[in-house]
């Protein structure tokens, strides 16, 4: 009966914890919720059970709504400002289009919408399926998909990037920054850009957003300096959540992941992790 449950699942278990991870922004509680889902599969009759996907991403969906509130509580208090755990890939993912700023949408979004959301717009899931998930009539979970499909359109993809052109920006602006190189920043950065870190309190970063182009361009006129005396370790050139970025390893020993978000070939915006509790599943150690 186990490996029975245990064949079935096994396959389903990466895009149940991609869902889950899209609806908390968070890994460890991603897996978590997909743990407990998987405990929940195993109680389960199997001859009861028609389509097994179908049955886990309502159970995933359902963990994710009841988590959400004590999610939403802990980042009432966080310190500073809270950025997703950062995914990093070698791939952006063509089945899913959910990038850095869209996450940060939907944080914006009820539940209910950000569900309704997630499972129909980006993961393909008939409405007749989301409405049995989320306990609502089909018109009113369209409504909410309507909504939402609303409120994130500006965060939304615009733009064919390939991933050899976002990794050779990624790769321009990483020289650029780290040497000092203030005129080719100057090139690279859009006049409206914005630079978002976080570090929980626990490692040091901006607690606002860095806002507009002389305040980013004196910042990292700033920081140069500090790389000059300690530079910084490249770890890899990747996709980070979507955005072409890397991932470092500062001169003081802290890991961070740095995604870009750029728009007609400028960057617009800059999302930079340094909280260690958010880097755990990168890092071979424990960097707290």
């Amino acid at each position: 009966m186990t490996t029975d449950h245990t064949t079935l699942f096994d396959p389903l278990r990466p895009r149940l914890t991609r869902i889950a991870y899209r609806m908390l922004g968070s890994v460890a509680d991603a897996e978590d919720i997909v743990q407990e889902a998987f405990i929940r599969w195993l109680a389960t009759d199997l001859a009861s059970v028609r389509a097994p996907a179908a049955f886990l991403r309502r159970v995933v969906t359902r963990l994710c709504l009841d988590s959400i509130k004590s999610a939403q509580h802990r980042r009432m208090s966080y310190v500073g400002q809270w950025l997703p755990e950062p995914i990093v890939e070698d791939e952006v993912d063509a089945l899913d289009e959910v990038t850095l700023p869209l996450m940060l949408a939907l944080e914006r979004l009820s539940p209910l919408e950000r569900a309704a959301f997630l499972l129909h717009d980006v993961f393909g899931v008939e409405l007749k399926e989301v409405a049995e998930t989320l306990g609502r009539e089909p018109n009113a979970v369209r409504q909410l998909a309507v909504r939402a499909r609303e409120n994130v359109r500006a965060a939304r993809p615009r733009y064919a990037l390939t991933k050899q052109r976002g990794l050779e920006l990624a790769s321009a602006f990483f020289a650029a920054s780290r040497d000092g190189d203030t005129q080719t920043l100057r090139s690279m950065l859009a006049a409206d850009v914005v630079v978002h870190s976080d570090g929980g309190g626990k490692r040091s970063a901006a607690l606002q957003p860095v806002i507009g182009y002389d305040a980013v361009l004196q910042l990292h006129e700033w920081l140069a300096q500090l790389w000059a005396a300690q530079p910084s370790q490249l770890v890899q050139f990747a996709f980070i959540d979507g955005l072409p970025g890397f991932i470092t390893v500062e001169g003081d020993g802290v890991m961070q992941t740095t995604a870009i978000e750029l728009e007609d070939g400028k960057i617009n915006a800059l999302y930079i992790v340094r909280n260690p509790d958010k880097l755990r599943h990168l890092s071979p150690h424990d960097d707290s």
